[in-house]
């Protein structure tokens, strides 16, 4: 999504970056990952199809990716491929209603369990809401993935549907002035700097 192109968002613990094509050979190394791949629904890729997958998705109008980063590591050492350690997506599904699929993805196993896929997806949800103007939200997980079932219900998402068949549920989200409320008092660090003026984060 070229919305996003120059688009930084700092939170507390993590940062978003757009997903660019130096990113693309780490990203590549954890899709050969088999509890990722089943995970995310991902079939394995070449580095090849990789690069073409990213070049598309920057300048695909209903797809908004960032990669995620580990704050700390990227305050250290400035190096945006160390610090990475996941993804984040929206996917436009619905323009008319404002609808968008979310995905988060945390894959380095070190950055798990420290609810940095809980910030990453607070944030990009608070993005989605202010700047794409999205209404409705939705997620579909795995059943074996309880740990994510568990933050998407805490969250405010409500199972509408399961499919045995492809062993995941589907859970929605309609936002409402509470719950907008809510959101923001849960980032109160999030904030919106030019990406191309980035290269520590203060």
């Amino acid at each position: 999504m070229k919305l996003n192109e120059n688009t930084c968002i700092l939170g507390k613990d993590v940062v978003l970056i757009p997903y660019q094509g130096q990113h693309v050979p780490k990203y590549h190394n954890w899709m050969k990952s088999e509890e990722l791949q089943h995970l995310t629904g991902s079939e394995p890729l070449s580095l090849e199809e990789e690069y073409e997958m990213q070049k598309s998705w920057h300048v695909d109008a209903n797809k908004c990716t960032f990669i995620v980063l580990e704050k700390r590591i990227f305050e250290e050492t400035g190096d945006e491929i160390e610090a990475m350690i996941g993804d984040t997506n929206l996917f436009l599904s619905d323009e008319i209603q404002c609808q968008a699929e979310a995905e988060i993805m945390i894959a380095e196993q070190s950055a798990r369990g420290k609810r940095r896929g809980w910030e990453a997806m607070m944030i990009m949800l608070r993005y989605g809401l202010e700047c794409i103007n999205i209404n409705k939200y939705e997620v579909k997980i795995k059943l074996d993935n309880k740990a994510s079932i568990k933050m998407f219900s805490k969250i405010g998402f409500l199972e509408i549907s399961r499919s045995e068949v492809f062993g995941e549920c589907t859970m929605q989200l309609t936002k409402n002035d509470d719950w907008v409320e809510w959101l923001r008092k849960e980032t109160t660090n999030y904030r919106i700097v030019d990406y191309n003026k980035v290269n520590s984060v203060q």
